[in-house]
């Protein structure tokens, strides 16, 4: 696929997180992007705003010069009886997976992939602002909103480099072509797709072995007896450690000893110890790619963090209130770590929204080991997403395994706000990957207006 050869793309699903992303890299590049979403959000107002024409039913007519379309880009979460996806296939446009397309997109740049079942976003968005920081340059495709750019797409045209998430759902990541890896973790995940943890670690090992060295290959500590030749990252004695971390009013102040030599003084004001795992896992990066350290220690520190990812909306003397994405049990125990590390003195309420009925099964214990870690839980109906109902496996089932001091099951359509309680809630976590976002400013304006 030539770029110059594109003049009209067409997103089946374009409201996508990685799917925007690529429409906003073909609307910079001055092309005629269309697309088709099942309901108008942010992200799909923002993609008309920059002049995207965007409809919201999957119908075939309401696509504006169709025989003029020389592309067709469509997500795995779009069901087989699309009419739209169906036209296309049946007439023999040139058609590819979101994955496909960033793959054939990023050949012809120097890649940094970031893999792994938790840390993606936030690893590659730290990684990507150093580099425009320190005037590196490149393009970056990030699964989330950086807030130091309020987009999921960095587009500069300095430097020949992209930064990419390499997605494991539906091994999307086998189409790309990658000069360096980042690997944060390989928890199970996705088991309706991979089946069990060990076909997705194979799959994961199988991703890395795309690399022409494997000393291009960067990964997390705790998964490092995988990979012989690796650089490794973390708390231990590494290739990179993190060392002398101190929290000094929310910020972390830390040195990292790189092969062998003591690099002091960076600081991190974004929360979270997982996420300084993930700036360290962006120092080796960046070194690796020579960029002078003062430049890191400057880019590391004026990093603002990814939207939905530990953003802390309320933080006053009557209630901090934080929005997470996490979706996985591991994820959910590194959230509220974190929050007890900051806050060790108040107690915890969360708000959760499981996330995919197969999830949920997959991983029923492990989700209520972590969810009985708060003080007080609010449990909403499972968000199904692409999914159907699976019988036996809902919030009740659930809520019936945690043990917290206290517990409820929030039906969809009645109030959250109605069952908070502001007297027990000095910090208010809402956690899932579904629409529970759409509760932040109803949260917002409730702890403003008691």
């Amino acid at each position: 696929m030539k770029l110059s050869e594109i003049n009209r793309a067409h997103f089946i699903g374009i409201g996508g997180i990685g799917m925007s992303a690529l429409a906003r890299f073909f609307l910079f590049h001055k092309k005629n992007v269309s697309g088709y979403d099942r309901v108008s959000t942010v992200l799909t107002k923002e993609l008309e705003e920059e002049g995207a024409n965007i409809h919201y039913k999957d119908k075939v007519e309401v696509i504006k010069e169709i025989e003029n379309i020389d592309l067709v880009v469509y997500t795995p979460a779009i069901p087989s009886d699309s009419e739209q996806l169906n036209f296309f296939n049946t007439n023999k446009f040139p058609i590819y997976k979101r994955a496909e397309l960033l793959g054939e997109i990023t050949k012809s740049y120097f890649t940094i992939a970031i893999a792994g079942t938790h840390g993606k976003t936030t690893t590659s968005s730290i990684i990507a602002h150093v580099l425009q920081e320190s005037n590196y340059g490149g393009i970056a495709f990030l699964g989330g909103i950086a807030t130091n750019y309020s987009s999921n797409v960095i587009l500069n045209s300095n430097n020949n480099v992209a930064v990419v998430e390499a997605d494991e759902f539906d091994r999307s990541f086998m189409h790309l072509s990658p000069d360096i890896i980042v690997l944060t973790s390989m928890d199970a995940d996705h088991l309706d797709i991979y089946g069990n943890k060990e076909v997705l670690k194979e799959n994961f090992i199988s991703f890395t072995k795309i690399l022409k060295n494997e000393k291009s290959l960067i990964v997390h500590e705790e998964i490092s007896n995988y990979f012989k030749d690796a650089g490794v990252y973390g708390l231990r004695n590494n290739n990179l450690s993190l060392k002398n971390i101190k929290i000094i009013n929310g910020s972390y102040h830390f040195d990292v000893k790189y092969n062998g030599e003591l690099l002091t003084g960076f600081i991190l004001n974004y929360p979270g110890k997982h996420n300084l795992l993930n700036a360290s896992a962006a120092v080796f990066v960046a070194l690796k790619m020579d960029v002078p350290v003062p430049l890191i220690k400057k880019a590391i520190a004026s990093f603002k963090g990814v939207k939905r990812r530990f953003e802390i909306h309320v933080n006053n003397s009557n209630h901090i209130y934080i929005d997470d994405y996490a979706h996985h049990p591991k994820e959910i125990d590194s959230l509220i770590s974190s929050v007890r590390e900051l806050f060790p003195d108040k107690e915890i309420t969360g708000v959760f929204q499981p996330h995919l009925f197969t999830r949920t099964r997959d991983f029923l214990d492990e989700f209520c080991e972590s969810l009985s870690r708060l003080d007080h839980l609010i449990l909403m109906d499972i968000y199904p997403a692409r999914e159907s109902p699976i019988s036996g496996i809902n919030s009740r089932v659930m809520l019936d395994k945690i043990n917290c001091k206290t517990k409820k099951h929030l039906k969809r359509g009645f109030s959250l706000t109605d069952q908070i309680d502001l007297k027990k809630a000095q910090v208010i976590l809402t956690i899932g990957a579904g629409d529970i976002d759409l509760e932040v400013k109803n949260i917002n304006q409730h702890l403003i207006n008691n």
